[in-house]
């Protein structure tokens, strides 16, 4: 067999980062927002929750009715804060009109999201190996693990209908999520809501760990030893005093400073 070399043009695909930064073009806070969605998008890409250049993290711009996405094709350890593409609710793109294309059906769960809740500023969508593998178990997530504990005070599930790309079934997705900050979508994947990007990224981290913890215990075969209903009840109050009532503002700057560790750039 004949093996022959791709070419640098054949390549090339999605540009990551316009040529010259959107830094001066936009608002202080429209900024921030950028740099901290675009290091979720590479932070997905670190912890292995990716799926190719499929899924898709959107926030809302701050004081506007505009919402940041991904540019379709980029892989997600090349998204930058210039490369996001400004679009609208109907997801149409808006100035600083960007060369990229986005993908309209990725925003269909998004979108009714982001219409629903207005304390939703950030929602994030995966189609990770262990979220998938539990959302397609009949019992959904277990309470079995620590990581479960945190989830369980807000899970809502909303039932297969097929490729999500269809109108028709926002309202089904805004009414399954109710007020919930984590969305089990039936045999697909999971979802998490958040009022800022931190919020929703450390939302998705438990999530899938409590996801990972599950699909491990059930292959050791051995019968699981589930939390009860009055620790976990208790779970809410002792959660604020082990994250010192700091959330998600705990965390971030951490993982923003492993990122320049490990994936310089996104902040360009």
């Amino acid at each position: 067999m004949m093996i022959t070399e791709t070419s640098p043009a054949s390549r090339a695909g999605t540009a990551t980062a316009p040529a010259t930064s959107l830094r001066d073009q936009v608002s202080a806070e429209e900024w921030r927002t950028r740099v901290d969605l675009a290091a979720a998008y590479r932070l997905v890409a670190l912890f292995g929750w990716d799926d190719l250049v499929f899924t898709h993290i959107t926030a809302k711009v701050p004081g506007t009715p505009h919402f940041l996405i991904n540019p379709y094709g980029a892989m997600f350890e090349e998204i930058t804060a210039s490369s996001l593409v400004k679009i609208d609710i109907d997801g149409n793109k808006v100035p600083p009109l960007s060369d990229e294309s986005v993908n309209p059906a990725g925003f269909v769960i998004h979108s009714c999201i982001h219409g629903a809740r207005d304390d939703a500023h950030c929602v994030l969508h995966t189609h990770s190996l262990n979220g998938v593998a539990v959302s397609a178990q009949k019992g959904g997530l277990l309470p079995i693990s620590q990581f479960a504990m945190s989830v369980l005070l807000s899970i809502s599930y909303h039932d297969y209908e097929g490729f999500a790309v269809d109108d028709d079934e926002k309202p089904r997705l805004v009414r399954d999520l109710g007020r919930s900050q984590h969305l089990m979508l039936r045999s697909h994947g999971l979802l998490t809501v958040g009022k800022s990007v931190a919020d929703a990224f450390i939302a998705m981290h438990r999530f899938e760990a409590a996801c990972m913890a599950q699909i491990r215990a059930q292959s050791g075969g051995g019968e699981l030893i589930e939390i009860p209903e009055s620790v976990l009840g208790r779970a809410r109050e002792q959660l604020v005093k082990v994250r010192n009532g700091r959330g998600a503002d705990l965390v971030w700057p951490g993982l923003l400073r492993r990122l320049d560790r490990r994936m310089p750039g996104y902040d360009t």
